[in-house]
């Protein structure tokens, strides 16, 4: 019965793994070009730190979201096996 409930939704996430990855890495290649033209741009000391400090903070947060992305995709398997193996029987 739990795999009559969970196949499609495990495949709606298979799916959409791959272009998740795609639009994160998009999506932060161009923030972090933008904010290291704003850097680029600062004139000043104040605002060139405040630059910094997003773009440093810009940088961990998309790493950290696409290791997070590309460890489930690695783990989804796995997973799957432990929920089949520890799903109550009928």
């Amino acid at each position: 019965m739990f795999d009559k409930v969970a196949a499609p939704l495990i495949s709606l996430i298979n799916s959409l793994m791959t272009p998740l990855l795609s639009l994160v890495g998009a999506a932060g290649a161009i923030y972090c070009v933008i904010l290291g033209v704003k850097f680029a741009k600062a004139e000043e000391q104040q605002d060139r730190e405040k630059a910094k400090g997003a773009l440093k903070n810009a940088i961990i947060g998309f790493v950290l979201i696409f290791v997070l992305l590309l460890a489930l995709k690695i783990l989804m398997p796995e997973m799957q096996n432990w929920v089949a193996q520890n799903a109550p029987k009928s």
